[in-house]
């Protein structure tokens, strides 16, 4: 007797549908499972049978030829396992083709029956709705997440019976309902008030979470690089529900244990300089995402730049660039979200004291270039804002507390705002960081002197087309905040300061 029922397998960070069909005959018995499975769903054929004997059914000795479809799709995980089951136990007469029909399943087996839960639960959702399912069936620890889309009834299982009673109406399962999303306010976390002095650097972190630029900070050891990086979140404006979707979506696809609702908290990602560029950018067999996706809609950080891995680095001028990363294999291309804001931090020298008025520096000309070296042009002109953080004094140390997070985000939201309104609600990333050649033409209008100095530093300092595109979208984050359309010759010459590395970082 032949059963069919539809379940889906991860695809990048979405899933693709697979049509689980089982066909159960006289023979010599024994299980196959055909249509490209991985080892880890060519061995779900011992979670299936022990699970359906240790919950409470006949397993007949059968030939059991399980295919999965499309045949040239390449299926890994432990996501069919429900599906598998199920579909057996139709095939075998215990359950009505028809409970199936309409009916999406994922979820692992324990041997005792239980179901398990899954990786990329709001990814099988959204798989579900554009399938035109009418129930989604997954493990209870996933129900909360896929139900946050609100467009398919999820069901909640916690073993194979369960399931099985649900689809015979023997005990319906209510649909899992949608959390309440939390009300909008800012990411909690450390307080840019506790950073003490940097009045320039903590001007910089406002411009870039206003505009949602990058950027690099320059600095001896101790002069609180690290700080500032850590309180950006903390004066972004929160989520959208698109955000926290695909957000969500991402780190439920490589979180140890899946989120049980929507993510509403924006990523901090701080990875170790020794990582690699598949965990940085993305990779495998079947690619997961690597960092610069986890950081999607938040921030990513890099601490010690120069001793990140050079193609490592160099993998960034993508992302940093389209806000997505393509991965292409032999069978199939992948696209990984990765609209990010990038905070790097890095020492003058390799010891740290170069300009550091009370330490003296020990390296040698060719050491200090042999260091910035390692960090490319093309990947610091990619980069907006070039930002000196230098070595506070014991009476900066001592000062009062400066301006609070909330204080400086409420400046930040504004600002995002009037950037919504100009790029249209279109537009999936309405900031100046990424605005299209079209929208500087139309939107970055410079009065006359602001034009002259322009043109200026781009003769005296050298500047790419990259560079003077940034200064202008920066210029219009500098105006945005001070609530002014016009561009003004004080927009560009504070965008400008922010553009020049070699002058931030001292000379020998």
């Amino acid at each position: 007797m032949l059963a069919t029922t539809l379940s889906a397998t991860p695809w990048g960070v979405d899933a693709r549908p697979v049509t689980v069909e089982v066909d159960v005959h006289m023979g010599i018995p024994q299980t196959q499972i055909v249509g490209l499975p991985d080892a880890s769903v060519r061995e779900s054929r011992e979670r299936v049978r022990s699970a359906i004997k240790n919950s409470g059914f006949d397993l007949p000795p059968r030939v059991v030829v399980v295919n999965l479809a499309p045949a040239d799709l390449k299926k890994e995980g432990n996501h069919l396992d429900l599906a598998i089951a199920l579909a057996l136990l139709a095939a075998l007469g215990e359950v009505p083709q028809e409970a199936l029909d309409g009916r999406l399943l994922c979820g692992e087996l324990g041997l005792d029956g239980s179901v398990r839960p899954v990786r990329g639960g709001l990814s099988i959702a959204d798989c579900a709705t554009r399938q035109a399912m009418r129930e989604l069936i997954l493990p209870a620890e996933n129900a909360g997440e896929a139900a946050a889309l609100r467009s398919v009834p999820v069901i909640p299982v916690r073993s194979l019976g369960e399931a099985v009673d649900h689809l015979l109406d023997h005990r319906p399962i209510a649909a899992e309902r949608a959390a309440v999303p939390s009300p909008a306010s800012p990411t909690a976390g450390p307080d840019l008030s506790e950073v003490r002095g940097q009045e320039a650097a903590k001007r910089a972190l406002e411009v870039a979470a206003a505009g949602g630029h990058n950027l690099i900070f320059i600095g001896p050891p101790g002069s609180g690089k690290t700080m500032l990086a850590r309180r950006l979140p903390g004066i972004l404006p929160p989520l959208a529900l698109a955000e926290s979707i695909a957000v969500t979506k991402i780190h439920s696809l490589v979180a140890e244990e899946p989120p049980s609702r929507l993510l509403h908290t924006r990523p901090f990602r701080s990875p170790h300089s020794g990582i690699s560029t598949a965990g940085l950018i993305g990779g495998g067999s079947i690619p997961r995402p690597g960092e610069v996706s986890l950081a999607h809609g938040g921030v990513l950080f890099l601490d010690e730049l120069p001793e990140f891995r050079r193609d490592a680095l160099e993998a960034l001028r993508q992302p940093l660039e389209d806000g997505e990363v393509t991965v292409v294999r032999t069978r199939a291309r992948f696209s990984f979200p990765a609209r990010f804001s990038l905070v790097a931090a890095l020492n003058p020298c390799k010891c740290g004291h170069l300009g550091d008025p009370r330490h003296e520096c020990r390296c040698s000309s060719r050491a200090v270039e042999r260091y910035r070296s390692r960090i490319s042009g093309p990947l610091l002109d990619r980069i907006d804002m070039h930002v000196e953080v230098p070595a506070i004094s014991l009476q900066e140390l001592k000062g009062p507390p400066g301006e609070a997070s909330a204080d400086v985000a409420s400046r930040v939201i504004a600002a995002r705002d009037v950037q919504k309104q100009r790029l249209g609600d279109g537009c999936s990333t309405p900031t100046n960081a990424a605005m299209s050649t079209e929208d500087l033409r139309r939107h970055c209008a410079l009065e006359r002197e602001a034009r002259t100095l322009l043109d200026t530093a781009f003769e005296r300092l050298k500047l790419s087309a990259r560079a003077v595109t940034r200064v202008l979208k920066l210029a219009r984050t500098v105006a945005d905040l001070e609530g002014s359309e016009p561009i003004r010759a004080a927009h560009v010459a504070e965008s400008i300061q922010y553009r020049s590395l070699d002058r931030r970082m001292g000379s020998r």
